[in-house]
């Protein structure tokens, strides 16, 4: 199989590149050359996807049996299928858990309503969520029939740059007692990229279509597990201290910015974790245990150079994270309660 990635040195795009390498694929990437450097055993095409003349010399490499595209612009989008349509027989399309605007108030599968989005549309004409939706569309126009997209919801492994579940082993690293919100035993729902990618090419090599909600397995594990697994995972220097949601209500925290991930117990929370991935699941996605992503992460992390990729600038910083200040606060007020 010869298989394109536009983009392809980080995170999810790069968890396609090894494992369709692993296969023993041809791979060949485009991108700027700028993010991180090409995964050897690839045919690295550097341009810019906004140009045409750049896009015109990529199409002399091929053509591929797929493509693959994480983007988010729909008119950067429709412009690479245009150019991709007659180079390759299936393109599948990244796109997210955020194209249903039922989300995370309500559970959504594949026949959830979407965002409204035209298919040329700009980064100026809508949000995150509505703007892949614009993407799919333009995939789906011009690859009729052999569009084949994917969409993930909460993702985590090695190479994560979205400040999450790298920010709860920093934190973790960091020792001492660590406010854990809201309870141990809270389920979540998350995904490895890795598995997403195994998932996606597993679809192109049966030649399918379609979409997929690909959010990982129901109940996967639970705040105990995944924080638990944080601290286990750099040394067991932190000490879990589980707090309410309504103290941390009662000092301000953010949900999801200052504490990666906490969705408390209220209506606009009340479906973040129970997203559908059925038909993805009756096609053949499997999840590795959400301890191994992230232990895996730990690794990445710590070795050299992690950090600063994990932390370092690039668009879509993520979460913010607790201060140390806010949280000394609120371990104080618990204590207080006795």
């Amino acid at each position: 199989m010869r298989l394109l990635v536009l983009g392809g040195s980080v995170f999810l795009g790069q968890a396609f590149v090894r494992e369709a390498l692993a296969r023993g694929w041809e791979v060949t990437t485009f991108n700027r050359g700028q993010s991180d450097r090409d995964e050897p055993g690839v045919e690295a095409v550097h341009g810019d996807r906004e140009r045409p003349e750049d896009l015109a010399r990529l199409v002399g490499s091929g053509p591929w049996d797929a493509v693959v595209d994480t983007g988010y612009v729909p008119r950067v989008i429709g412009a690479s299928v245009a150019a991709l349509a007659k180079s390759a027989a299936t393109y599948l399309y990244v796109s997210s858990i955020n194209a249903y605007p039922g989300f995370p108030e309500v559970p959504v599968d594949e026949d959830s309503p979407q965002h409204e989005c035209a298919p040329d549309a700009g980064p100026e004409d809508g949000d995150y969520g509505t703007l892949k939706v614009g993407c799919q569309r333009a995939v789906e126009e011009g690859f009729p029939g052999r569009a084949l997209i994917i969409q993930p919801g909460l993702i985590l492994g090695p190479g994560d740059r979205a400040r999450r579940t790298a920010w709860w082993l920093r934190r973790a690293a960091e020792g001492g007692r660590m406010v854990a919100p809201g309870a141990p035993d809270r389920e979540m729902q998350m995904i490895d990229a890795r598995d997403i990618a195994i998932f996606g090419l597993d679809r192109i090599a049966a030649g399918d279509s379609g979409r997929y909600l690909t959010s990982g397995t129901p109940a996967n594990t639970s705040w105990g597990e995944y924080l638990g697994t944080c601290v286990e995972a750099t040394g067991n220097k932190a000490e879990l201290v589980w707090v309410d949601d309504q103290l941390l209500f009662e000092h301000g925290v953010e949900p999801w910015t200052e504490l990666p991930l906490w969705s408390p117990l209220q209506e606009d929370f009340a479906a973040v974790w129970k997203p559908s991935s059925a038909k993805a699941i009756a096609a053949g996605l499997r999840c590795r245990p959400i301890a191994e992503s992230v232990r895996d992460t730990a690794a990445w992390l710590f070795a050299p150079g992690g950090m600063d990729i994990a932390f370092g600038d690039h668009r879509g910083t993520g979460p913010r994270g607790l201060t140390p200040e806010k949280e000394t606060a609120i371990l104080a007020a618990l204590d207080a309660r006795g």
